[in-house]
């Protein structure tokens, strides 16, 4: 063979080189768009700080371009530290505070080890003689750091350099001052659960006691010796919940007073802030069963209460994250976002409470409020308006009332601020672009790019794999759903192909997106799959009513729609009919079951990684938001009980578990293969000791996915 014609076939062979890894590849991250490092907006908008290496460096927004050495790790008096993860800039600008040895403690908090920088003498010194400590906060006049250290508050001093316990009852498994238990943390998206007031001379905090919270218990195997034993306070549903209150400590009497909640312990405070008045502060409380907000403001120095808002829902729940949307302003009128008139939209109200106007209104979501101006009355939030599967951000006057539109691609568009609302970056992607970072000035015109993926992008494309295709159908119930589908790599209309069917289907959750996210099912397309993703009833950005109308019945209509999908794409000409396939994790997994387990499932086979089998089983906020207790739903639990209903899977079945596993615990797992195997059934399965629900320990992802792929060979693909 001559050269000339041997390098013509290797050049032939490269994107089949390219991706014989493939997997690996997405895996690893490859095609994963670099975000943007995190700018921290300086007091004046004017520019905003980023850390990098070992220094904190400040920019100019429009330019970009250095203005000063905020802090350097290689310059510092008293204290010298050789690396630094992160820092929080202080409303002082002589202070700031650096960290390093992050230890992660749930999902989103961690401990680390804090200094604080004094700028103008260069001086470096840890936070507090003990460490590590966890989530400080600077006090508005940049006099005062709170944060937390076992269970307890404390506050550090500038002026004297000294620290005074806030609390002293704090103790593992009992009394939590001021951060979140496991529950709070996962099913309310929180780790700090204190602030000071705005003339910084109180503290407010919630207090939970969680000593009568069962505790789930597992056991570690992989270190020498005897396994080890773990436990954590965990409520499941219908059990004993952390008894929860408010407290307020004031910084002159270092005084301690309970807010009069009227005993009612057996709530949640999702939420506490500040008006902008220091004699009120706003704690937002919701019921056990999750169907009632309010706000009420407390009074710190009476502790008395004042009700000022309060919204229920007879048929549904309160989505908590609305309160993250509310903005105060200066005379203490707000602007809230509920769910009222049937879409997620914002009011008016008045200090009182009393409803002035809505001031977005149509048959859409607003789905993030990011701030108001309040010198020239408008707000900025972002909205699903154009369609459920795009996002894009909006200005509103509140005196004119029209929207203006900022973003204009379609796709998805998240912003982020500046102080003084002049300027914002937006986090800009599609099904073809990977995410793109400009930032914009208050109108929409464009100042600069600040990162772009095209690289990543088009190392991707040069793949040469197909694009992910929206389309829209109906059910045999008359539900119309959004989906996209991927059709295989050098596709052939007249072949017909396996399916797999991706789907996550959980509340309020969304999957089928116009925005760049390279997973595994282009590795699945390469290998001659269809893969296919549905959004059924009870998925996010329609408005209430689709999305609650699983309401003390989640899984049924879920599982209707994954099975309604299937029996779709089984009428596509392209489409094997007898090879369909469908996983997912965590609720996903669950949705595999259930979907499987369905008297017309029409599914060859199934993955379920880490799934909940029985809902008696999960955490009480997350779970009894949606079902209530089983004390006063039991049918709605019985009926989605996966081991009462082994008898009914069909197909063949991979199940896969993490043996250390704090959220959805591998009982769930162990509950419903002792089922299988009493009906009879066969299945695979595959364990990973001491990891947990993310399965990212050691090597585990990467085989997790090889184990699935070679799954799907046998039982999908295959004509055995």
């Amino acid at each position: 063979m001559n050269i000339k014609r041997l390098l013509i076939l290797i050049l032939l062979a490269l994107p089949m080189l390219v991706r014989a890894d493939l997997l690996t590849d997405i895996l690893s991250g490859r095609y994963k768009a670099t975000p943007l490092q995190p700018m921290v907006s300086i007091t004046g908008g004017e520019q905003y700080a980023v850390c990098e290496g070992n220094r904190i460096l400040a920019y100019d927004y429009k330019e970009g371009k250095e203005q000063e050495v905020l802090f350097d790790a290689k310059d510092t008096k008293i204290t010298s530290i050789d690396s630094i993860e992160g820092f929080l800039l202080s409303p002082n600008p002589r202070y700031l505070l650096v960290y390093k040895n992050r230890q992660q403690i749930f999902r989103r908090s961690f401990k680390a080890d804090y200094y604080i920088y004094d700028r103008q003498r260069k001086e470096l010194k840890p936070l507090s003689d003990t460490l590590p400590v966890q989530a400080p906060v600077f006090s508005p006049n940049g006099r005062y750091i709170a944060f937390s250290r076992n269970n307890n508050l404390y506050i550090h001093k500038l002026d004297f350099g000294t620290e005074v316990a806030v609390t002293t009852d704090g103790r593992p498994g009992g009394v939590i001052n001021g951060t979140p238990d496991w529950l709070y943390e996962e099913e309310f998206s929180t780790t700090c659960l204190y602030a000071f007031s705005p003339d910084s001379k109180q503290l407010a905090f919630v207090r939970l006691d969680e000593t009568e919270v069962p505790e789930f218990a597992w056991q570690t195997m992989l270190d020498d010796g005897y396994p080890q034993l773990h436990s954590l306070k965990y409520p499941r549903a219908g059990e004993q919940n952390a008894k929860v209150s408010v407290v307020v400590y004031d910084t002159y009497y270092k005084s301690l007073k309970t807010m009069d909640l009227k005993g009612d312990e057996d709530c949640y405070i999702p939420r506490i802030r500040w008006t902008n008045s220091s004699d009120k502060l706003a704690i937002f409380r919701l019921n056990r069963s999750q169907n009632k907000l309010e706000m009420l403001l407390a009074n710190p120095k009476s502790t008395v209460i004042t009700p000022c808002y309060t919204e229920e829902n007879k048929s549904g729940w309160i989505d908590f994250a609305c309160i993250d949307e509310w903005q105060f302003m200066s005379d203490n009128s707000f602007v809230a976002v509920n769910e009222t008139s049937g879409y997620r939209h914002a009011y008016l109200y008045s200090a009182t409470g009393q409803k002035q106007r809505q001031l977005t209104a149509g048959n859409y979501d607003v789905t993030c409020v990011y701030g108001l101006d309040e010198s020239t009355q408008t707000l900025f939030y972002q909205a699903a308006d154009k369609s459920p599967m795009e996002r894009n951000v909006y200005a509103l006057n509140l005196k004119k009332g029209k929207p203006q539109l900022l973003t204009s691609q379609e796709g998805t568009h998240s912003a982020v601020f500046n102080d003084n609302f002049t300027m914002f970056v937006d986090n800009y992607s599609s099904v073809s672009t990977a995410n793109e970072y400009t930032l914009y000035d208050r109108n929409g015109k464009k100042v600069r790019t600040l990162l772009s993926n095209i690289e990543k992008e088009q190392n991707f494309k040069q793949l040469q794999l197909p694009q992910k295709e929206f389309f829209r159908f109906t059910t045999e119930r008359g539900d119309t759903l959004n989906g996209w589908l991927l059709r295989p790599l050098n596709f052939d209309e007249n072949r017909q192909y396996p399916v797999l069917m991706v789907q996550y289907s959980g509340p309020e959750s969304q999957q089928v997106l116009n925005r760049w996210r390279i997973d595994w099912e282009y590795y699945l397309a390469q290998e001659g799959y269809v893969v296919a993703c549905v959004d059924g009833r009870g998925t996010g950005a329609r408005g209430r009513v689709f999305r609650q109308q699983t309401y003390k019945n989640i899984g049924i209509r879920e599982a209707e729609d994954q099975v309604s999908a299937a029996h779709y794409i089984q009428t596509l000409s392209y489409v094997d009919a007898e090879k369909i396939g469908i996983w997912g994790w965590s609720y996903g997994g669950f949705m595999t079951l259930l979907s499987m387990s369905q008297p017309q499932s029409p599914f060859r086979c199934g993955v379920a990684v880490a799934p909940v089998t029985t809902f008696r089983l999960y955490d009480s906020a997350y779970t009894e938001r949606f079902m209530q207790r089983p004390q006063t739903n039991e049918k709605g639990y019985q009926q989605i009980s996966l081991p009462d209903m082994a008898e009914q899977l069909q197909g063949r079945l991979l199940i896969v578990h993490g043996l250390a596993d704090d959220n959805v615990h591998c009982q769930q797992t162990w509950k419903y293969i002792d089922a299988l195997i009493r009906a009879g059934k066969q299945f695979d399965m595959q364990i990973y000791p001491d990891d947990n629900h993310f399965l990212r320990n050691r090597s585990n992802y990467e085989h997790l996915y090889r184990r699935k792929a070679e799954f799907l060979q046998t039982n999908l693909k295959s004509d055995k």
